[in-house]
């Protein structure tokens, strides 16, 4: 019997099969109407649509100055888009650069020379691509989004820094350095997009490096920060080059003998499961999820799974969880950038008691039960960064969780008596 393939693949093989009748058949006169207003395009003309122009000279150097000038800006971001000018994204806040705006064929000719030849495939045939590059504009990782959009080549770049980030240079509290010393367990960083999960696990995991000799195995979508041997052997493994999916590379990844594991984002119940019973197994695993605090990320990991499988799933979660890291990023109240505003729940003893009980949502309480233990609550955070004067009041006021909670914290705590800050 013949396998029936995902919708998915389905198109995908449709599109590949009309790009090569379209290269076959060269400049075949499609009618004078082809393509024209109020008339539906054929399939043909759809697939020689989405193909990327050839890349040349001219788009590899407006695309390397482009680089070159976001990196020189200190920008986290560059953005591409026909019918606006290049934009750069500077402490959280965007500028244009003055290039004026693009055209359609400006964004084709530029993302023409950021896809490199192995993903150009996948781009027409889908439409959007995920990967990183090192520019020859100098040097750094850049992780490259190339989509269409309205008929258009358009493109999303986050530029890393040139150095891997150290804990100290990040603002965050010292108590976070003690995940790297950690020998197995599972540590979660959570927050929205853009919030600075990715360079915090940098830093942890140069921190791990700088500290002994280990096996580390990457798993990304794509690869973000590089890290060195010095000593240690250091993997870095991308989802689409490298493996398949998350679960294959994990499962792979285990056979390999590491002692720490990265895996960029736990995406599905099968990868979820294999990152836990890694960690209860001897490994530090660190990952992330899009939640916003501890008790979110717990219920995301539990409903992910059939109610059937719900005990077993939180009595090995409540095993090897070390600890939630749930972070956003705020502007500087000096214009000098952003900080981290940081909430840390340790996986203490009371802890794992109320994941394997299910009663998750008294997670919160024990963040102020327990802060010897090194628990911070996200409003403390909040209230540290205004009392050490790097964030204007008003802007965490307007993050506070529990606006009580937060005006109370200003109110017992001296001025700069205890900085979050390393």
């Amino acid at each position: 019997m013949t396998k029936k393939l995902h919708p998915d693949d389905e198109l995908e093989v449709l599109v590949r099969q009309l790009n090569a009748a379209a290269a076959a058949n060269g400049t075949a006169d499609l009618g004078e109407e082809a393509g024209s207003p109020g008339r539906p395009q054929t399939r043909l003309e759809v697939a020689r649509a989405w193909g990327l122009p050839a890349p040349d000279a001219e788009g590899a150097a407006w695309l390397a100055r482009l680089l070159a000038d976001a990196r020189e800006r200190y920008a986290t971001d560059l953005l591409l888009v026909a019918g606006a000018p290049p934009v750069v994204r500077i402490h959280g806040v965007l500028h244009a650069l003055e290039d004026g705006p693009l055209s359609a064929a400006s964004t084709a000719l530029l993302c023409a020379a950021l896809v490199p030849p192995e993903r150009r495939e996948t781009v027409e045939a889908r439409g959007s691509v995920d990967f990183s590059i090192r520019s020859t504009a100098g040097p750094g990782r850049f992780r490259c989004n190339v989509h269409r959009e309205r008929g258009r080549w358009s493109a999303a770049i986050r530029v890393f820094p040139v150095e891997l980030p150290e804990l100290e240079s990040l603002h965050l509290p010292p108590g976070l350095a003690r995940f790297a010393e950690l020998q197995y367990g599972l540590v979660l960083l959570t927050g929205p997009t853009g919030s600075g999960k990715s360079t915090t696990i940098a830093a942890l995991l140069r921190r791990v490096l700088a500290r002994r000799r280990v096996h580390l195995v990457t798993i990304e979508d794509p690869v973000e920060y590089e890290h060195a041997h010095d000593g240690s052997v250091v993997e870095h493994v991308e989802i689409g080059r490298d493996a398949p999916s998350f679960a294959e590379a994990l499962r792979a990844s285990l056979r390999q003998n590491p002692d720490v594991l990265l895996i960029g984002e736990m995406r599905d119940p099968e990868s979820i499961g294999i990152a836990i019973t890694a960690a209860e197994t001897g490994h530090l695993v660190f990952s992330t999820l899009h939640t916003g605090d501890a008790p979110q990320t717990v219920h995301r990991i539990l409903d992910s799974y059939p109610a059937e499988q719900m005990e077993t799933v939180r009595s090995q979660l409540s095993i090897s969880l070390a600890g939630i890291v749930s972070q956003e990023l705020l502007p500087r109240a000096d214009g000098r950038g952003r900080v981290p505003a940081v909430e840390i729940l340790m996986a203490t003893p009371a802890v794992r008691n109320l994941v394997r009980r299910g009663r998750i949502e008294q997670l919160r309480s024990q963040l102020t039960l327990e802060q010897p233990a090194g628990m911070l609550d996200l409003d403390q955070s909040l209230a540290r960064l205004v009392l050490d004067g790097l964030v204007d009041p008003a802007e965490a006021r307007a993050r506070a969780r529990v606006p009580e909670e937060f005006e109370r914290a200003i109110a017992r705590r001296p001025k700069n008596s205890s900085s979050q800050s390393t």
